[in-house]
């Protein structure tokens, strides 16, 4: 029986009997388990569940000796993506400023403020709930090295701050590159995301960062391709760790 447990909530994809889910309550001594019903949808990426034992859907997760609260009826949390966050936690380091310019709850900022230790992040969510968490979760882990915002990235009034950018989303993330360019300081990296078939990986991301850095006035110094997960038949979540200089 497969199923995933964030904090104290275990999350199931399939409806359960009564003995499956009374073996789900002595193996993990959950206080909810909930049914996804639907595949998530919409820009926020909104859950829906259904409950299938207990009431409560808000937990605090821990994993990598940080802790993340949240509510899984309303914020997705995918496994899949952990050594992504392992990573990016020791990306950084203390003479850096940072932009993460789809920062969710923290997924990504919350560890890399923590370990890396950064001068500044500055955590972009437009999503009034994931807000609310990634503001709970700072102050639950005790950072004081992050700048919360609420807005569209694409509205943030920062230039040249940042020596790198994070863009940890995969729907259309090319057309927000221009603005990560903006965000740049003159030499830097951007750390691009996008789901891409696997017989064109090596190629299109790379060529839509040339295309941007070019329209930007930057050049691609350095990269790297990381696979994340399969997304898909065929098709892999990746990240393009790319270096840029200013022309």
């Amino acid at each position: 029986m497969k199923y995933q447990k964030v904090g104290d909530v275990v999350i199931v994809k399939k409806e359960l009997n009564k003995n499956e889910i009374n073996e789900i309550i002595n193996k993990t001594k959950c206080k909810t388990i909930v049914l996804y019903t639907t595949q998530i949808t919409g820009e926020f990426r909104t859950p829906h569940v259904k409950i299938l034992y207990g009431r409560e859907t808000e937990t605090i997760h821990k994993e990598y000796g940080c802790l993340f609260k949240l509510d899984v009826s309303k914020i997705m949390w995918s496994q899949g993506n952990i050594r992504e966050r392992i990573r990016m936690a020791h990306i950084s380091n203390e003479n850096e400023t940072v932009i993460d310019m789809f920062a969710g709850i923290g997924y990504f900022t919350i560890p890399l403020a923590k370990y890396s230790k950064p001068k500044l992040v500055y955590a972009i969510e437009k999503n009034p709930i994931a807000y609310h968490y990634l503001c709970e979760n700072i102050k639950l882990n005790k950072l004081n090295n992050i700048i919360p915002i609420l807005s569209d990235n694409r509205k943030v009034k920062l230039k040249d701050v940042a020596d790198r950018v994070i863009m940890g989303y995969v729907h259309k993330t090319h057309k927000f590159l221009d603005k990560a360019f903006e965000f740049l300081k003159n030499r830097g990296y951007i750390h691009y995301h996008e789901t891409v078939a696997e017989k064109i990986m090596f190629e299109r991301p790379i060529e839509r960062l040339k295309f941007y850095s070019k329209k930007n006035n930057y050049e691609l110094i350095n990269y790297k391709i990381v696979k994340i997960k399969k997304y898909a038949p065929g098709v892999w979540h990746i990240v393009v760790d790319a270096e840029f200089e200013k022309l």
